[in-house]
């Protein structure tokens, strides 16, 4: 797996990833940027949640709960010193389907933070504080 990240101008990097996917990446006006992309530690949010909705949408099609949707709202806290590190960070999954079982969707979550999700893991071994919630919608 690799990326390759360019500098275009001021604070704003082009990313292209290994298949072939380009990013902006860019910083605040107050920074120099024209906001014109995503930070790169809003980046580690949407890579983290991306990882585990894949692994929770993929546990639940393999139980065989009949998903329809499922979205995951990414928090976290950063310390107050340099680097500012994420220090926290909290993921709330809203699973939308018909006769989904509260059981499987908890195993689902428990299970991509626990044993799948490598973002996820690998921010844990490096000391952010991880925690999970989640809610259904029957539709």
């Amino acid at each position: 797996m690799k990326a390759v990240v360019s500098w275009v101008e001021d604070v704003q990097f082009k990313a292209v990833t290994g298949t072939g996917h380009e990013i902006t990446l860019d910083g605040p006006e107050a920074s120099g940027g024209k906001n014109a992309g995503a930070r790169p530690m809003e980046m580690l949010l949407v890579g983290i949640g991306g990882c585990s909705t894949y692994d929770v949408v993929g546990i639940l099609k393999k139980s065989r709960q009949q998903v329809a949707d499922c979205k995951v709202s990414v928090e976290a806290e950063r310390a107050d010193a340099v680097p500012a590190v994420f220090t926290k960070i909290h993921l709330h999954f809203v699973v939308s389907g018909t006769k989904l079982k509260e059981k499987q969707v908890q195993k689902a979550v428990e299970l991509s933070a626990e044993k799948y999700c490598s973002a996820s893991i690998m921010l844990q071994a490096a000391g952010v504080e991880i925690s999970h919630s989640f809610e259904i919608i029957e539709i």
